[in-house]
């Protein structure tokens, strides 16, 4: 019956298509699978493939093996390869399972340095017990109480905190004596560290920015879509199928049919109700892409709305270098929040520090080609050998002129211009200021070198915006169900409904959101 699920369906109409099988749509599959309803996942990309350059951080990183071939323009035109990955599992194929909750704050008017940003029409307490779902499904690990700016939760973490390895806990312990308050991060993999011998995660260094060779990683394909696929005979998956157009009725009140193209072959599917889970950027598209006489400006779109506010986070990927070795195999343990919301010298939020995982040569040849184009591959390795390696993230504040517009012939514009240059600055600073205070030696040449790359345009890994939900229809895309204005059965189930984007890694929200959302499809469908 599996293998069957995965062919073409034999029929055209459902009770309900999935479009996009990443984190939001990936989730709200495995959640509606129970109910017996008739659900096909159409999915653009194909299955990750299991194969040894899973792990190859030159495959990965220089030579963007698994990137997607999409070319994208920036606001004045000129083109430009995004970070996209289309596949079975979404963005989550490739991320690195950090899954933080949003802040309480974060769902409530903020004001940062460069503006405001806006109250969410729901509250931290709306999504807590689905954010506590999330946590179940995807096997995170963590502490409660460690971070001052935890929110309340209704129940500890699924899984004990993953251990720090010798160098990272000497990282933590100083960051404690300087008065921080590091914590371990919320990190969703299938690891038993008291059974290692039947754990499936190995604590490997091929996990942030990797496939999972051995499928360990808390991903939507792992967690969401093969439990839906395997669980029940209802569910049926389509690859390599992308949708290019939603067709409405004539009075413009609802979705009548998919549009598919897969291998060349024009394909069409029907369903009670269909959900958009593309991503920020092709979810918009897609809305764009199917505008009609009744929907001229897109479908969704009268409020003008739809590809507007995009976000994807103030980041850099900071390499910290020292004399000092550092060992480390698993690296990303440690997450810093004690400047989220500003500290006594910045009356503003500054964001998040977390570790990525352990770069190596590799990896660093692969965010700096230019400037290591020149370095032998050896010597970026005796360098990695010393560093100590942050991820660094500031929120970006939405504006409506940062942006998707499509052309004629579809492809993505995307208009973007940073703020909170300053907050982001202000973060930085205090990272770099707290490791030269702990490791400052006597001699200038062993003072620490910082290395940092900024994320440009092409990182859309945390996208967000785009389709904002909220309760006025002239300012917003969708209802508080995540379900268009003006279509009865159009829902947007990814990271498109934030209206804001916090300083922290969407994904988790995104997962809690699906899932609240599938509890409501339930009711509606199979009242």
């Amino acid at each position: 019956m599996f293998e069957a699920q995965l062919q073409k369906p034999d029929r055209q109409d459902f009770d309900l298509v999935i479009i996009g099988s990443g984190a939001g749509g990936g989730t709200l599959a495995r959640v509606l699978a129970p109910t017996g309803l008739r659900i096909l996942i159409l999915e653009r990309g194909d299955w990750l493939p299991q194969e040894p350059e899973n792990w190859d951080a030159e495959a990965v990183f220089q030579k963007g093996r698994y990137v997607s071939k999409d070319i994208w323009y920036d606001g004045k035109g000129q083109p430009f390869q995004p970070g996209s990955h289309y596949f079975v599992g979404g963005a989550t194929k490739m991320y690195g399972a950090h899954h933080f909750r949003l802040r309480q704050r974060d769902f409530e008017e903020l004001e940062h340095r460069d503006g405001v940003s806006p109250a969410w029409p729901l509250r931290y307490s709306d999504f807590e017990p689905y954010y506590q779902k999330a946590e179940e499904m995807y096997h995170v690990h963590g502490l409660r109480g460690e971070d001052p700016t935890d929110p309340p939760s209704s129940a500890p973490y699924p899984h004990p905190p993953i251990s720090h390895e010798p160098r990272i806990q000497q990282l933590a312990d100083d960051l404690r004596s300087a008065g921080l308050n590091p914590f371990h991060a919320p990190s969703g993999v299938m690891l038993n560290e008291a059974n290692m011998e039947i754990s499936r995660c190995r604590r490997c260094n091929n996990c942030d920015g990797f496939p999972c060779l051995v499928h360990a990683k808390g991903d939507a394909e792992v967690c969401g879509v093969r439990p839906a696929l395997k669980e029940s005979g209802n569910v049926s998956l389509l690859t390599r199928a992308e949708v290019k157009r939603l067709v409405t009725n004539p009075e413009g009140s609802a979705v009548t049919s998919v549009e598919v193209e897969r291998d060349g072959e024009q394909l069409s599917y029907k369903a009670d109700v269909v959900v958009v889970s593309c991503g920020a950027a092709n979810s918009a598209r897609l809305l764009l892409m199917s505008a009609n006489d009744r929907h001229p400006r897109g479908l969704a779109n009268g409020s003008d709305q739809v590809g507007r506010n995009y976000m994807f986070h103030n980041s850099k990927a900071a390499v910290a270098l020292s004399h000092e070795p550092n060992p480390t195999v698993f690296q990303k343990t440690i997450s810093i929040n004690d400047w989220y919301f500003g500290d006594a010298d910045y009356d503003y939020p500054m964001g998040n520090i977390q570790m990525t995982g352990k770069t190596r040569g590799a990896i660093m040849k692969g965010y700096a080609p230019l400037e290591t184009f020149l370095v032998p591959g050896w010597t970026m390795d005796k360098i990695a050998e010393h560093a100590l390696d942050f991820w660094v993230s500031t929120e970006d504040l939405p504006d409506p002129n940062n942006r998707v517009t499509i052309d004629a012939g579809g492809h993505i514009h995307l208009n973007y211009k940073v703020n909170n240059q300053t907050s982001a600055d202000r973060l930085w600073g205090r990272l770099q200021g707290i490791l030269d205070k702990l490791y400052l030696k006597k001699h200038l040449v062993e003072r620490q070198v910082y290395i940092k790359n900024a994320m440009g345009i092409a990182a859309v890994g945390h996208q967000a915006g785009t389709c904002r939900f909220g309760t006025d229809p002239a300012s917003s895309v969708l209802d508080v169900n995540c379900k268009a204005h003006e279509l009865d059965n159009l829902y947007v189930v990814d990271t498109s409904f934030f209206p804001s984007i916090g300083a922290v890694n969407p994904s988790l929200t995104a997962i809690a959101n699906a899932i609240r959302v599938g509890e409501h499809l339930t009711a509606r469908l199979k009242s």
